[in-house]
């Protein structure tokens, strides 16, 4: 469970589980304002995502994500085949296209969706505290737009949460656009050109994967920030269960 503030005001929080198997996964995300904020705008979102654990990586093969608002809901759905875009469906229907770099189909292979991007694995013989656990560029396609994180070592702090106490790598992160943003955005010009970036990865041991832990960002509001307070791995017969 995770605890979303902005200029060190609670404004949101986030559930995630996942199960991770011998050799696939399933993650769902569940994030909506609270407080203060949700008085101003209700905002929910929620991510669910399958696919295959292989040796040295994850291979999606689907992905969906229902956001609402006030205004109303949206849905994406999309199917994958390890890593390459099969097809986007989204309703209603998304029409502001005008001024937008367009995605092209070399865009949308050996891509990983939103949250499968939180699952990211370390190569064997590597341990999962350290630069292995960092250094990577995450390709992500979210059925609008198609973006690089970039992550890089930079250290290790010891943490202590209510299910895990231990350390976790310290990454450095840069956001590079790559498609269907539009061309004059203002807060895709900030986030390509912020290094007020960072994330702390966790360590699951059964799986050899880490997983977001906090997240801090420099955003055109101020700093957001996303905690971990709760975070706990319950192994079972058939797969390791994460909460976090």
């Amino acid at each position: 469970r995770y605890t979303v503030s902005l200029i060190g005001f609670p404004i949101g929080e986030a559930a995630a589980a996942g199960s991770l198997g011998p050799a696939s996964y399933r993650i769902d995300l569940n994030a909506k304002l609270t407080g203060v904020a949700a008085m101003i705008t209700n905002v929910k979102l929620a991510l669910a995502a399958t696919g295959a654990l292989r040796r040295g990586g994850v291979a999606p093969s689907t992905y969906a994500t229902t956001s609402a608002n006030s205004q109303g809901s949206r849905t994406v759905r999309m199917s994958l085949d390890a890593g390459n875009v099969k097809a986007v469906e989204i309703f209603p229907p998304f029409e502001d296209r005008e001024g937008r770099v367009p995605v092209t189909a070399a865009n949308k292979r050996n891509v990983l969706d939103p949250a499968t991007a939180l699952i990211m694995a370390v190569p064997e013989g590597q341990p999962l505290v350290g630069p292995a656990a960092c250094n990577r560029t995450i390709p992500v396609y979210d059925g609008y737009v198609r973006f690089d994180v970039t992550l890089h070592y930079v250290g290790v702090k010891d943490v202590a949460v209510h299910g895990y106490s231990g350390p976790v790598s310290v990454c450095a992160a840069r956001y590079t656009p790559v498609s269907g943003h539009k061309r004059d955005s203002k807060s895709t010009k900030f986030m390509a050109e912020n290094r007020d970036i960072e994330a702390w990865l966790a360590p699951i041991e059964r799986a050899h994967v880490v997983v977001p832990f906090h997240i801090a960002l420099m955003t055109l509001a101020g700093t957001a920030v996303i905690d971990a307070i709760e975070f706990s791995v319950e192994p079972s017969d058939v797969t390791a269960t994460t909460t976090h």
